[in-house]
Protein backbone atom coordinates (compact mmCIF):
# COMPACT_ATOMS: atom_id res chain seq x y z
CA UNK A 1 0.00 0.00 0.00
CA UNK A 2 1.29 3.34 -0.53
CA UNK A 3 2.78 5.42 2.32
CA UNK A 4 0.03 7.98 1.83
CA UNK A 5 -2.42 5.56 2.51
CA UNK A 6 -0.71 4.53 5.73
CA UNK A 7 -1.20 5.58 9.56
CA UNK A 8 0.95 4.11 12.51
CA UNK A 9 -0.76 5.49 15.65
CA UNK A 10 -0.61 4.09 19.54
CA UNK A 11 -3.18 4.81 22.21
CA UNK A 12 -2.08 6.07 25.41
CA UNK A 13 -4.04 6.46 28.83
CA UNK A 14 -3.87 6.36 32.63
CA UNK A 15 -4.57 2.30 33.49
CA UNK A 16 -8.36 1.83 33.48
CA UNK A 17 -9.23 4.66 31.39
CA UNK A 18 -10.71 2.35 28.68
CA UNK A 19 -7.56 1.55 26.08
CA UNK A 20 -7.93 -1.87 25.60
CA UNK A 21 -11.87 -1.28 25.00
CA UNK A 22 -11.28 1.03 22.83
CA UNK A 23 -8.65 -0.95 20.90
CA UNK A 24 -11.26 -3.86 21.11
CA UNK A 25 -13.47 -1.57 18.97
CA UNK A 26 -11.44 -0.43 16.95
CA UNK A 27 -10.94 -4.10 15.62
CA UNK A 28 -14.86 -4.51 15.29
CA UNK A 29 -15.19 -1.07 13.87
CA UNK A 30 -12.59 -2.41 10.52
CA UNK A 31 -13.41 -6.15 11.20
CA UNK A 32 -10.10 -7.44 11.96
CA UNK A 33 -10.75 -10.29 13.55
CA UNK A 34 -14.69 -12.17 12.85
CA UNK A 35 -17.07 -12.07 15.71
CA UNK A 36 -16.42 -15.24 16.88
CA UNK A 37 -12.77 -14.96 17.55
CA UNK A 38 -13.68 -11.11 19.17
CA UNK A 39 -13.19 -10.82 22.72
CA UNK A 40 -12.42 -8.53 25.48
CA UNK A 41 -9.18 -7.32 26.07
CA UNK A 42 -8.16 -9.02 22.80
CA UNK A 43 -4.62 -7.80 23.00
CA UNK A 44 -3.74 -8.46 26.37
CA UNK A 45 -3.21 -12.07 25.52
CA UNK A 46 -1.08 -13.33 28.29
CA UNK A 47 -2.52 -14.96 31.35
CA UNK A 48 -1.28 -12.03 34.13
CA UNK A 49 -2.94 -9.31 32.05
CA UNK A 50 -6.17 -11.11 31.84
CA UNK A 51 -5.68 -11.93 35.31
CA UNK A 52 -4.89 -8.04 36.59
CA UNK A 53 -6.65 -6.01 33.72
CA UNK A 54 -3.99 -4.62 32.58
CA UNK A 55 -1.38 -4.36 29.26
CA UNK A 56 1.85 -5.13 30.58
CA UNK A 57 3.73 -6.13 27.21
CA UNK A 58 2.91 -3.65 24.09
CA UNK A 59 1.11 -5.31 21.06
CA UNK A 60 1.03 -4.33 17.79
CA UNK A 61 -1.92 -4.98 15.07
CA UNK A 62 -2.40 -3.91 11.53
CA UNK A 63 -6.45 -3.22 10.31
CA UNK A 64 -8.23 -1.57 6.92
CA UNK A 65 -9.98 0.86 6.95
CA UNK A 66 -12.20 2.46 4.33
CA UNK A 67 -13.15 5.79 5.32
CA UNK A 68 -16.57 7.80 4.74
CA UNK A 69 -14.59 9.06 1.02
CA UNK A 70 -14.72 5.37 0.28
CA UNK A 71 -10.65 5.00 0.36
CA UNK A 72 -8.69 2.70 1.89
CA UNK A 73 -6.37 3.19 4.31
CA UNK A 74 -3.88 0.53 6.29
CA UNK A 75 -3.75 1.53 10.34
CA UNK A 76 -0.71 -0.03 12.27
CA UNK A 77 -1.66 0.08 16.25
CA UNK A 78 0.97 -0.26 18.80
CA UNK A 79 -0.60 -1.16 21.99
CA UNK A 80 0.91 0.60 24.98
CA UNK A 81 0.70 -0.12 28.52
CA UNK A 82 -1.08 2.37 31.31
CA UNK A 83 0.38 1.53 34.62
CA UNK A 84 3.75 3.93 35.65
CA UNK A 85 5.66 0.70 36.27
CA UNK A 86 5.86 0.38 32.48
CA UNK A 87 6.44 3.62 30.96
CA UNK A 88 9.52 2.20 29.14
CA UNK A 89 6.96 -0.10 26.90
CA UNK A 90 5.22 2.73 25.99
CA UNK A 91 8.25 5.05 25.06
CA UNK A 92 8.71 1.86 22.73
CA UNK A 93 6.04 2.20 20.96
CA UNK A 94 5.85 5.68 20.52
CA UNK A 95 9.51 5.80 18.92
CA UNK A 96 7.53 3.14 16.17
CA UNK A 97 4.88 5.84 16.05
CA UNK A 98 3.62 8.82 13.72
CA UNK A 99 0.61 9.76 16.16
CA UNK A 100 -0.91 8.77 19.34
CA UNK A 101 -4.75 8.72 20.35
CA UNK A 102 -4.61 10.38 24.05
CA UNK A 103 -7.84 8.58 25.93
CA UNK A 104 -9.10 10.34 29.10
CA UNK A 105 -11.38 8.79 31.74
CA UNK A 106 -14.26 11.33 31.96
CA UNK A 107 -15.46 9.63 35.06
CA UNK A 108 -11.22 10.15 36.32
CA UNK A 109 -10.14 13.17 34.39
CA UNK A 110 -6.41 13.59 33.89
CA UNK A 111 -4.47 11.56 36.05
CA UNK A 112 -0.52 11.08 36.55
CA UNK A 113 0.17 8.31 33.62
CA UNK A 114 -2.50 10.74 31.64
CA UNK A 115 0.39 13.73 31.87
CA UNK A 116 3.53 11.38 32.06
CA UNK A 117 2.47 9.82 28.87
CA UNK A 118 1.50 12.91 26.69
CA UNK A 119 4.86 13.93 28.09
CA UNK A 120 6.68 11.23 26.29
CA UNK A 121 4.64 11.29 23.38
CA UNK A 122 5.49 15.34 23.24
CA UNK A 123 8.73 14.54 22.80
CA UNK A 124 8.51 12.19 20.10
CA UNK A 125 6.84 14.83 18.10
CA UNK A 126 3.70 12.94 17.69
CA UNK A 127 0.25 14.35 16.30
CA UNK A 128 -1.97 13.98 19.35
CA UNK A 129 -5.98 12.85 19.38
CA UNK A 130 -7.59 13.93 22.56
CA UNK A 131 -10.04 11.75 22.81
CA UNK A 132 -13.13 11.49 26.17
CA UNK A 133 -13.59 8.32 26.89
CA UNK A 134 -16.98 7.29 29.04
CA UNK A 135 -19.42 9.91 28.38
CA UNK A 136 -22.59 7.87 29.10
CA UNK A 137 -21.46 6.61 32.68
CA UNK A 138 -23.32 8.05 35.65
CA UNK A 139 -20.22 9.86 37.13
CA UNK A 140 -18.82 11.59 33.91
CA UNK A 141 -17.79 14.82 34.54
CA UNK A 142 -16.80 15.84 30.40
CA UNK A 143 -16.79 19.17 30.70
CA UNK A 144 -14.36 19.61 33.38
CA UNK A 145 -12.32 17.08 31.79
CA UNK A 146 -12.11 18.83 28.76
CA UNK A 147 -10.87 22.01 30.86
CA UNK A 148 -8.21 19.74 32.15
CA UNK A 149 -7.59 18.12 28.74
CA UNK A 150 -6.92 21.95 27.64
CA UNK A 151 -4.96 23.06 30.09
CA UNK A 152 -2.28 19.93 29.68
CA UNK A 153 -2.14 19.35 26.13
CA UNK A 154 -3.04 22.82 24.38
CA UNK A 155 -5.93 21.96 22.83
CA UNK A 156 -9.14 23.71 21.52
CA UNK A 157 -12.16 22.13 22.78
CA UNK A 158 -13.18 21.65 19.05
CA UNK A 159 -10.55 18.77 18.47
CA UNK A 160 -11.60 16.71 21.48
CA UNK A 161 -13.56 13.84 20.15
CA UNK A 162 -16.60 12.00 23.26
CA UNK A 163 -16.46 8.51 23.02
CA UNK A 164 -18.25 5.82 24.71
CA UNK A 165 -15.86 2.53 23.90
CA UNK A 166 -18.11 -0.18 25.37
CA UNK A 167 -20.56 0.82 23.41
CA UNK A 168 -18.91 2.39 20.38
CA UNK A 169 -20.80 6.08 20.74
CA UNK A 170 -17.92 7.92 18.74
CA UNK A 171 -15.64 5.21 17.59
CA UNK A 172 -16.63 6.14 13.83
CA UNK A 173 -15.35 10.16 14.36
CA UNK A 174 -11.84 8.04 15.81
CA UNK A 175 -11.39 6.51 12.90
CA UNK A 176 -11.83 9.27 10.61
CA UNK A 177 -10.18 11.73 13.03
CA UNK A 178 -6.41 8.79 12.72
CA UNK A 179 -6.60 9.50 8.67
CA UNK A 180 -7.19 13.03 8.82
CA UNK A 181 -4.75 13.88 11.46
CA UNK A 182 -2.07 11.49 11.87
CA UNK A 183 0.63 12.08 9.53
CA UNK A 184 1.62 9.22 6.90
CA UNK A 185 4.76 7.83 7.54
CA UNK A 186 8.01 9.50 5.44
CA UNK A 187 10.46 7.75 4.29
CA UNK A 188 12.33 6.69 0.92
CA UNK A 189 11.73 2.94 -0.66
CA UNK A 190 14.59 3.22 -2.66
CA UNK A 191 16.87 3.83 0.33
CA UNK A 192 19.08 1.44 2.06
CA UNK A 193 17.07 -0.59 4.08
CA UNK A 194 16.96 1.33 8.32
CA UNK A 195 13.97 -0.55 10.71
CA UNK A 196 13.72 -0.04 14.41
CA UNK A 197 13.57 -3.01 16.63
CA UNK A 198 10.87 -2.16 19.37
CA UNK A 199 9.63 -5.01 20.67
CA UNK A 200 10.92 -8.90 20.10
CA UNK A 201 9.43 -12.09 21.70
CA UNK A 202 11.41 -16.05 21.26
CA UNK A 203 10.18 -18.82 20.22
CA UNK A 204 11.19 -22.22 20.86
CA UNK A 205 10.73 -23.35 16.67
CA UNK A 206 11.13 -20.34 14.96
CA UNK A 207 13.91 -18.79 17.40
CA UNK A 208 14.09 -14.70 18.02
CA UNK A 209 11.23 -12.90 16.38
CA UNK A 210 11.48 -9.24 15.95
CA UNK A 211 8.68 -5.94 15.60
CA UNK A 212 9.95 -3.46 13.51
CA UNK A 213 8.90 -0.15 11.73
CA UNK A 214 10.70 0.40 8.90
CA UNK A 215 11.72 3.52 8.06
CA UNK A 216 13.57 3.20 4.58
CA UNK A 217 14.21 0.95 2.10
CA UNK A 218 12.48 -2.84 1.86
CA UNK A 219 12.85 -6.29 2.09
CA UNK A 220 11.58 -10.09 1.51
CA UNK A 221 12.09 -13.79 2.70
CA UNK A 222 15.55 -14.88 2.55
CA UNK A 223 17.47 -11.25 2.06
CA UNK A 224 20.44 -11.04 4.39
CA UNK A 225 20.22 -8.32 7.00
CA UNK A 226 22.17 -7.14 9.96
CA UNK A 227 21.27 -5.70 13.51
CA UNK A 228 24.13 -2.79 13.59
CA UNK A 229 24.61 -2.63 16.81
CA UNK A 230 24.75 -6.15 18.04
CA UNK A 231 26.71 -6.90 14.81
CA UNK A 232 24.44 -10.12 13.83
CA UNK A 233 23.98 -11.04 10.52
CA UNK A 234 21.13 -13.86 9.51
CA UNK A 235 18.92 -14.63 6.69
CA UNK A 236 15.25 -14.02 6.97
CA UNK A 237 13.16 -17.20 7.49
CA UNK A 238 10.04 -15.24 7.11
CA UNK A 239 8.35 -11.42 7.23
CA UNK A 240 5.37 -10.82 7.83
CA UNK A 241 2.66 -8.48 9.76
CA UNK A 242 0.09 -8.76 13.01
CA UNK A 243 -3.40 -8.95 12.47
CA UNK A 244 -3.22 -9.49 15.74
CA UNK A 245 -1.80 -13.36 14.93
CA UNK A 246 1.66 -13.43 12.97
CA UNK A 247 0.59 -13.41 9.16
CA UNK A 248 2.85 -13.96 6.66
CA UNK A 249 3.72 -11.66 3.56
CA UNK A 250 5.81 -10.47 0.60
CA UNK A 251 7.95 -8.09 1.71
CA UNK A 252 8.36 -5.14 4.21
CA UNK A 253 8.59 -1.60 3.19
CA UNK A 254 8.99 1.82 4.10
CA UNK A 255 6.12 2.98 6.46
CA UNK A 256 4.82 -0.38 7.55
CA UNK A 257 5.35 -2.26 10.71
CA UNK A 258 5.68 -5.87 11.09
CA UNK A 259 7.95 -8.65 12.12
CA UNK A 260 10.88 -10.53 11.07
CA UNK A 261 11.41 -13.85 12.15
CA UNK A 262 15.41 -14.61 12.32
CA UNK A 263 15.77 -18.08 13.01
CA UNK A 264 18.48 -17.18 15.69
CA UNK A 265 18.37 -19.22 19.20
CA UNK A 266 20.68 -17.07 21.24
CA UNK A 267 18.64 -14.30 22.84
CA UNK A 268 21.39 -12.40 23.24
CA UNK A 269 22.17 -11.71 19.90
CA UNK A 270 19.23 -8.80 20.15
CA UNK A 271 19.03 -6.10 21.36
CA UNK A 272 15.90 -3.53 21.67
CA UNK A 273 16.52 -0.21 20.04
CA UNK A 274 18.69 -1.61 17.22
CA UNK A 275 18.42 -0.71 13.76
CA UNK A 276 17.93 -3.31 11.21
CA UNK A 277 19.75 -3.10 7.66
CA UNK A 278 21.05 -4.87 4.70
CA UNK A 279 24.41 -6.52 4.80
CA UNK A 280 25.15 -6.23 0.93
CA UNK A 281 23.74 -2.62 0.88
CA UNK A 282 23.55 -1.51 4.59
CA UNK A 283 22.40 2.10 5.98
CA UNK A 284 25.47 4.67 6.57
CA UNK A 285 23.44 5.91 10.19
CA UNK A 286 21.48 3.60 12.40
CA UNK A 287 18.51 5.17 13.92
CA UNK A 288 19.01 6.78 17.85
CA UNK A 289 17.30 3.45 19.45
CA UNK A 290 16.24 4.32 23.33
CA UNK A 291 17.46 5.55 26.30
CA UNK A 292 17.87 2.30 28.49
CA UNK A 293 15.63 1.86 31.23
CA UNK A 294 16.97 1.96 34.75
CA UNK A 295 16.19 -0.67 37.48
CA UNK A 296 14.21 0.94 40.65
CA UNK A 297 14.24 -2.64 42.52
CA UNK A 298 16.11 -5.51 42.73
CA UNK A 299 15.68 -8.82 43.80
CA UNK A 300 16.97 -12.54 43.96
CA UNK A 301 15.67 -15.16 42.00
CA UNK A 302 16.67 -18.72 42.71
CA UNK A 303 15.16 -22.26 41.97
CA UNK A 304 12.66 -24.10 44.03
CA UNK A 305 13.28 -27.38 42.72
CA UNK A 306 17.33 -27.47 41.55
CA UNK A 307 16.62 -26.39 38.17
CA UNK A 308 18.94 -23.79 37.57
CA UNK A 309 19.32 -24.69 33.67
CA UNK A 310 15.48 -24.47 32.86
CA UNK A 311 15.39 -20.89 35.12
CA UNK A 312 18.26 -19.43 33.38
CA UNK A 313 17.18 -20.79 29.94
CA UNK A 314 13.30 -19.06 31.17
CA UNK A 315 15.03 -15.51 32.23
CA UNK A 316 16.81 -15.08 29.05
CA UNK A 317 13.58 -15.74 26.79
CA UNK A 318 11.82 -13.38 29.29
CA UNK A 319 14.58 -10.25 28.85
CA UNK A 320 14.39 -10.76 25.42
CA UNK A 321 10.14 -10.28 25.59
CA UNK A 322 10.97 -7.57 28.13
CA UNK A 323 14.24 -5.03 27.64
CA UNK A 324 13.21 -3.21 30.72
CA UNK A 325 13.83 -6.56 33.04
CA UNK A 326 17.44 -7.00 33.60
CA UNK A 327 19.82 -9.48 35.50
CA UNK A 328 22.78 -10.76 35.96
CA UNK A 329 24.15 -14.33 37.69
CA UNK A 330 24.49 -14.83 41.64
CA UNK A 331 25.24 -16.67 43.77
CA UNK A 332 24.21 -17.22 47.84
CA UNK A 333 25.41 -19.49 50.93
CA UNK A 334 21.85 -20.43 51.82
CA UNK A 335 20.19 -20.35 48.06
CA UNK A 336 22.99 -21.58 46.03
CA UNK A 337 23.11 -20.14 42.37
CA UNK A 338 20.72 -17.52 41.30
CA UNK A 339 20.52 -14.59 39.63
CA UNK A 340 20.14 -10.85 40.91
CA UNK A 341 17.15 -9.00 38.68
CA UNK A 342 16.24 -5.42 38.26
CA UNK A 343 12.89 -4.66 37.60
CA UNK A 344 10.84 -0.80 37.17
CA UNK A 345 8.94 -1.64 40.61
CA UNK A 346 6.86 -3.77 42.39
CA UNK A 347 4.40 -4.75 39.97
CA UNK A 348 7.00 -5.50 37.60
CA UNK A 349 9.09 -7.69 39.82
CA UNK A 350 5.29 -9.85 40.39
CA UNK A 351 4.46 -9.89 36.76
CA UNK A 352 7.97 -11.30 36.06
CA UNK A 353 7.68 -13.96 39.09
CA UNK A 354 3.63 -15.03 37.88
CA UNK A 355 5.21 -15.66 34.25
CA UNK A 356 8.05 -17.68 35.17
CA UNK A 357 5.60 -19.86 37.33
CA UNK A 358 2.84 -19.60 34.51
CA UNK A 359 4.69 -19.79 30.59
CA UNK A 360 7.40 -22.03 32.29
CA UNK A 361 6.26 -23.69 35.64
CA UNK A 362 8.58 -22.95 37.25
CA UNK A 363 8.87 -22.36 41.36
CA UNK A 364 11.00 -19.28 41.93
CA UNK A 365 12.05 -18.16 45.44
CA UNK A 366 12.13 -14.52 45.04
CA UNK A 367 14.16 -12.21 47.80
CA UNK A 368 13.75 -9.65 49.63
CA UNK A 369 13.13 -6.25 47.09
CA UNK A 370 15.60 -3.46 47.59
CA UNK A 371 16.96 -0.57 45.89
CA UNK A 372 20.77 0.65 44.71
CA UNK A 373 22.77 2.81 47.61
CA UNK A 374 26.28 4.16 46.53
CA UNK A 375 28.25 3.58 50.08
CA UNK A 376 31.41 5.86 50.17
CA UNK A 377 34.36 4.30 52.14
CA UNK A 378 36.70 6.20 54.08
CA UNK A 379 39.62 5.61 52.18
CA UNK A 380 37.62 7.78 49.58
CA UNK A 381 36.41 5.02 47.09
CA UNK A 382 32.84 4.54 45.95
CA UNK A 383 30.70 1.09 45.65
CA UNK A 384 27.33 0.87 44.20
CA UNK A 385 25.11 -1.83 46.22
CA UNK A 386 22.22 -3.32 44.24
CA UNK A 387 22.57 -6.96 46.54
CA UNK A 388 22.93 -6.37 50.31
CA UNK A 389 25.45 -9.24 50.53
CA UNK A 390 27.80 -6.87 48.41
CA UNK A 391 27.46 -3.98 51.46
CA UNK A 392 30.71 -3.12 52.72
CA UNK A 393 31.41 -3.53 56.46
CA UNK A 394 30.28 -0.66 58.69
CA UNK A 395 33.48 0.00 60.08
CA UNK A 396 35.12 1.27 56.23
CA UNK A 397 32.27 3.38 55.26
CA UNK A 398 31.78 7.06 55.46
CA UNK A 399 28.54 7.46 54.50
CA UNK A 400 25.72 6.28 52.15
CA UNK A 401 23.77 7.91 49.40
CA UNK A 402 20.30 6.59 48.92
CA UNK A 403 18.10 7.34 45.50
CA UNK A 404 15.47 10.19 46.01
CA UNK A 405 12.50 10.02 43.80
CA UNK A 406 10.08 13.60 43.17
CA UNK A 407 6.73 12.07 43.63
CA UNK A 408 4.14 14.45 42.43
CA UNK A 409 0.66 13.46 43.70
CA UNK A 410 -2.59 14.44 42.68
CA UNK A 411 -5.26 13.56 45.56
CA UNK A 412 -8.89 14.56 46.60
CA UNK A 413 -8.95 17.61 49.12
CA UNK A 414 -10.75 15.49 51.95
CA UNK A 415 -7.62 13.28 51.74
CA UNK A 416 -4.68 15.25 52.12
CA UNK A 417 -3.71 14.95 55.66
CA UNK A 418 -3.80 11.59 55.50
CA UNK A 419 -2.19 11.37 52.50
CA UNK A 420 0.53 13.92 53.92
CA UNK A 421 0.98 11.98 57.21
CA UNK A 422 1.76 8.60 54.57
CA UNK A 423 4.48 10.53 52.86
CA UNK A 424 5.85 12.09 56.30
CA UNK A 425 5.64 8.42 57.82
CA UNK A 426 8.12 7.42 54.58
CA UNK A 427 10.62 9.71 55.11
CA UNK A 428 9.39 12.01 52.28
CA UNK A 429 10.58 15.95 51.94
CA UNK A 430 7.87 18.05 51.43
CA UNK A 431 8.32 20.29 48.39
CA UNK A 432 5.23 22.57 47.69
CA UNK A 433 1.56 21.95 47.41
CA UNK A 434 -1.45 23.31 44.70
CA UNK A 435 -4.97 23.57 44.98
CA UNK A 436 -6.82 22.98 41.69
CA UNK A 437 -10.31 22.38 41.47
CA UNK A 438 -11.28 20.31 44.26
CA UNK A 439 -8.26 18.22 43.49
CA UNK A 440 -4.71 19.38 46.00
CA UNK A 441 -1.21 18.30 43.85
CA UNK A 442 1.84 17.40 46.45
CA UNK A 443 5.12 17.52 45.35
CA UNK A 444 7.54 15.52 48.07
CA UNK A 445 10.76 14.17 47.62
CA UNK A 446 10.87 10.59 48.91
CA UNK A 447 13.79 7.78 49.26
CA UNK A 448 13.10 5.02 46.51
CA UNK A 449 13.30 2.50 49.10
CA UNK A 450 10.01 3.99 50.72
CA UNK A 451 7.88 3.72 47.60
CA UNK A 452 9.16 0.93 45.73
CA UNK A 453 7.32 -1.46 47.93
CA UNK A 454 4.00 -0.41 48.56
CA UNK A 455 3.52 2.96 48.68
CA UNK A 456 1.48 3.27 45.85
CA UNK A 457 -1.35 0.82 46.98
CA UNK A 458 -1.94 2.35 50.42
CA UNK A 459 -2.15 5.88 48.31
CA UNK A 460 -5.26 4.07 46.44
CA UNK A 461 -6.22 3.05 49.93
CA UNK A 462 -6.15 6.15 51.51
CA UNK A 463 -7.84 7.75 48.83
CA UNK A 464 -10.34 5.06 47.78
CA UNK A 465 -9.14 4.60 44.40
CA UNK A 466 -8.68 8.64 43.51
CA UNK A 467 -5.19 8.99 44.19
CA UNK A 468 -2.65 9.55 41.16
CA UNK A 469 0.94 9.79 41.65
CA UNK A 470 3.90 10.68 39.14
CA UNK A 471 7.75 9.65 39.77
CA UNK A 472 10.73 11.53 38.38
CA UNK A 473 14.41 9.99 39.42
CA UNK A 474 16.09 13.19 41.24
CA UNK A 475 19.61 11.89 42.36
CA UNK A 476 21.34 10.26 44.95
CA UNK A 477 21.43 11.85 48.80
CA UNK A 478 23.16 10.88 51.96
CA UNK A 479 20.95 8.61 54.55
CA UNK A 480 21.98 7.16 57.54
CA UNK A 481 21.51 3.52 56.49
CA UNK A 482 22.69 0.35 58.20
CA UNK A 483 22.62 -3.05 56.92
CA UNK A 484 20.81 -5.49 58.91
CA UNK A 485 21.76 -9.19 59.09
CA UNK A 486 20.04 -12.41 60.15
CA UNK A 487 21.40 -15.16 61.76
CA UNK A 488 19.11 -18.35 62.62
CA UNK A 489 21.26 -20.79 65.15
CA UNK A 490 24.27 -18.29 65.39
CA UNK A 491 25.17 -18.57 61.49
CA UNK A 492 24.15 -15.49 59.45
CA UNK A 493 21.76 -16.23 55.88
CA UNK A 494 23.40 -13.75 53.38
CA UNK A 495 20.01 -14.09 51.88
CA UNK A 496 18.24 -12.55 53.99
CA UNK A 497 19.94 -9.39 54.84
CA UNK A 498 18.59 -6.13 53.72
CA UNK A 499 19.18 -2.42 54.23
CA UNK A 500 16.83 -0.76 56.42
CA UNK A 501 17.40 3.08 57.69
CA UNK A 502 18.93 3.38 61.25
CA UNK A 503 16.22 5.19 62.89
CA UNK A 504 14.00 2.24 61.93
CA UNK A 505 16.23 -0.74 62.68
CA UNK A 506 15.55 -1.74 66.55
CA UNK A 507 11.49 -1.49 65.71
CA UNK A 508 11.78 -3.65 62.25
CA UNK A 509 14.61 -5.96 63.56
CA UNK A 510 12.12 -7.21 66.96
CA UNK A 511 9.15 -7.04 64.09
CA UNK A 512 10.75 -9.71 62.05
CA UNK A 513 12.50 -12.39 64.56
CA UNK A 514 8.80 -12.24 65.84
CA UNK A 515 7.53 -12.87 62.50
CA UNK A 516 10.54 -15.60 61.60
CA UNK A 517 9.68 -17.43 64.74
CA UNK A 518 6.74 -18.76 63.09
CA UNK A 519 7.69 -18.99 59.34
CA UNK A 520 11.33 -20.85 59.51
CA UNK A 521 10.95 -24.63 59.29
CA UNK A 522 11.21 -26.02 62.75
CA UNK A 523 13.73 -28.42 63.48
CA UNK A 524 14.33 -31.30 66.37
CA UNK A 525 16.15 -28.61 68.50
CA UNK A 526 15.53 -24.93 69.33
CA UNK A 527 16.94 -21.83 67.04
CA UNK A 528 17.70 -18.57 67.97
CA UNK A 529 16.91 -15.98 65.43
CA UNK A 530 18.64 -12.85 65.94
CA UNK A 531 18.56 -9.46 63.68
CA UNK A 532 22.21 -7.88 64.01
CA UNK A 533 23.21 -4.20 63.26
CA UNK A 534 26.79 -3.36 63.11
CA UNK A 535 27.91 -6.28 65.08
CA UNK A 536 25.09 -5.85 67.64
CA UNK A 537 22.21 -7.98 68.40
CA UNK A 538 18.97 -5.67 68.45
CA UNK A 539 16.63 -8.23 68.47
CA UNK A 540 16.23 -12.04 69.36
CA UNK A 541 13.25 -14.64 69.33
CA UNK A 542 13.45 -18.81 69.03
CA UNK A 543 12.23 -20.85 66.51
CA UNK A 544 10.79 -23.37 68.88
CA UNK A 545 11.55 -27.14 68.38
CA UNK A 546 9.82 -30.36 66.90
CA UNK A 547 9.49 -31.76 70.09
CA UNK A 548 6.92 -34.68 70.77
CA UNK A 549 5.12 -34.83 74.05
CA UNK A 550 6.48 -37.10 76.81
CA UNK A 551 4.21 -36.88 79.72
CA UNK A 552 5.65 -37.11 83.00
CA UNK A 553 4.34 -40.03 85.55
CA UNK A 554 6.12 -42.97 84.50
CA UNK A 555 9.79 -43.75 84.72
CA UNK A 556 9.26 -44.87 81.36
CA UNK A 557 8.54 -42.27 79.57
CA UNK A 558 10.36 -39.82 81.55
CA UNK A 559 13.61 -41.92 80.79
CA UNK A 560 12.08 -41.57 76.84
CA UNK A 561 12.26 -38.21 77.20
CA UNK A 562 15.51 -37.78 78.44
CA UNK A 563 16.76 -39.76 75.79
CA UNK A 564 14.72 -37.12 72.96
CA UNK A 565 15.82 -34.79 75.12
CA UNK A 566 19.65 -36.04 74.76
CA UNK A 567 19.12 -36.59 70.60
CA UNK A 568 18.40 -33.18 70.56
CA UNK A 569 21.68 -31.57 72.62
CA UNK A 570 23.35 -33.30 69.44
CA UNK A 571 21.70 -32.03 67.22
CA UNK A 572 21.96 -28.46 68.10
CA UNK A 573 25.54 -28.89 67.97
CA UNK A 574 24.94 -29.36 64.46
CA UNK A 575 22.59 -27.31 63.82
CA UNK A 576 25.07 -24.31 62.70
CA UNK A 577 26.28 -26.49 60.02
CA UNK A 578 23.30 -28.07 58.87
CA UNK A 579 21.62 -27.19 55.82
CA UNK A 580 18.96 -23.86 55.91
CA UNK A 581 15.93 -24.33 53.84
CA UNK A 582 13.89 -21.44 53.25
CA UNK A 583 10.79 -21.33 52.36
CA UNK A 584 9.50 -17.85 50.42
CA UNK A 585 7.52 -17.21 53.87
CA UNK A 586 10.49 -16.30 55.04
CA UNK A 587 11.06 -13.78 52.63
CA UNK A 588 7.80 -12.22 52.63
CA UNK A 589 8.20 -11.94 56.56
CA UNK A 590 10.91 -9.32 55.84
CA UNK A 591 8.95 -7.74 53.55
CA UNK A 592 5.91 -7.49 55.42
CA UNK A 593 7.89 -6.30 58.42
CA UNK A 594 9.49 -3.23 56.05
CA UNK A 595 5.75 -2.53 54.68
CA UNK A 596 4.11 -2.21 58.26
CA UNK A 597 6.70 0.10 59.54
Amino acid sequence: MKQSQIRNFSIIAHIDHGKSTLADRIMEETQTVSEREMSSQLLDSMAVEQEHGITVKSRTVRSYYTANDGETFEYNFIDTPGHVDFSYEVSKSLAASDGAILLVDATQGVQAQTVANYRLAKENNLKIIPVINKIDHPNADVEETKIQLMELADVDEDEMLLISAKTGIGVDLVLEAIKDRIPEPVGDIEAPLKALVFDSHFDAFKGIVAYIRVFDGEFKANNLLRFMQQTTDFQVVEAGIFKPDMVAVDSLHAGDVGYVITGLKDPQLVKIGDTLTSQNHPTPEALPGYKESESMVFAGFYPKDNNYKELKSAIQKLALNDSSFHYKEEKSDALGLGFRCGFLGMLHLSIIRERLEKEYQLGVLTTTPNVTYHVILKNGKEVIVDNPVQFPDFSEIDHVEEPFLDVHMTVPDEQVGDIMKLAEKRKGIFQDMAYNSGQTELNYALPSSEIAYDFFNQLKSLSHGYATMETQFKGYQTADVVKMDVLVNYATVDALGFVVHRQDAVEIGQKLVEQLKYAIPRKLFPMPVQAVVENKAIARANVPPLRKSATTGSDKKNAAKQDMLRRQSANKRLGSKAEMDLPQEVFNAILEVNNDN
